[in-house]
């Protein structure tokens, strides 16, 4: 038997995740606030930026650690995940995300890769 491969979070990709999230958040609450008519449709801007920012500070300590080991046979994720790469229906890619679907229609993922073609990539090797 092969030694496990790691799929570790990158921080450098948790924050530009983030980075993007906040700016989606900031464009959407200025383009509400418009549509509603608010005179002040700027303050979206500070609010989306406080709520990604306040959001991704807090979870960090959880994601930055969610870590998937893959063997031989399956792949183990963090709590109770673990899925056979005989049972892997597709492999993904959605930004830093790598999304595993079974052939039962389970999804996970595996969140916040520095290069998720390459973990896609290997996941693949192994099924094969």
């Amino acid at each position: 038997m092969a030694d496990p491969v790691t799929f570790a979070p990158d921080r450098g990709a948790y924050i530009r995740t983030n980075t993007w999230l906040a700016a989606v958040a900031m464009a959407g609450a200025m383009i509400v606030l418009w549509l509603i008519g608010n005179p002040y449709p700027w303050t979206g801007a500070p609010a989306g930026l406080a709520a990604i920012g306040l959001r991704a500070w807090y979870l960090a300590s959880e994601e930055l650690v969610a870590t998937w080991e893959m063997t031989d046979t399956a792949l183990t994720g963090p709590g109770p995940r673990k899925v056979a790469l005989t049972h892997i229906e597709a492999v993904n890619t959605m930004g830093s995300f790598v999304q595993i679907v079974t052939k039962n229609g389970d999804k996970h993922l595996i969140k916040y890769q520095a290069n998720p073609a390459a973990t896609k990539a290997a996941i693949e090797r192994a099924m094969a």
